[in-house]
């Protein structure tokens, strides 16, 4: 792994928030002041390539990345907010169904959050 491979995986893994590339570009300068945005998109896209870091893509908001321990998001359709959220495991399930190319599986439960309920 290189120098900013290292460091994109640390921010976005110890990360609370599901980060957009800028916001990674942003935490990435803090140590690296030189580093271009070009290169965090690059490494990003490894990262996801190497499944070191799962890409969570939303319509109408961008791309955000974030960890890959099994958990599942909560998108609010007002404001774009994504939660995690952990479901009971549906491998098994899905594997009776679809069989064994079955590979993996990315949910997503759309709602309106707190903030936007109250609106």
């Amino acid at each position: 792994m290189t120098t900013y491979e290292r460091e994109i995986y640390a921010v976005i893994t110890t990360s609370n928030e599901h980060l957009t590339v800028e916001q990674i570009f942003a935490e990435v300068r803090k140590t690296y002041p030189r580093v271009v945005l070009a290169t965090i998109y690059n490494n990003v896209n490894k990262l996801c390539k190497a499944g070191l870091i799962r890409r969570v893509s939303v319509e109408g908001i961008p791309d955000r990345y974030d960890r890959i321990q099994k958990h599942d998001h909560l998108v609010c359709r007002r404001c774009g907010e994504l939660a995690d959220i952990t479901f009971e495991d549906l491998t098994a399930s899905l594997r009776e169904t679809v069989g064994d190319t079955f590979l993996s599986y990315d949910l997503k439960v759309f709602y309106l959050c707190p903030r936007c309920r109250k609106k």
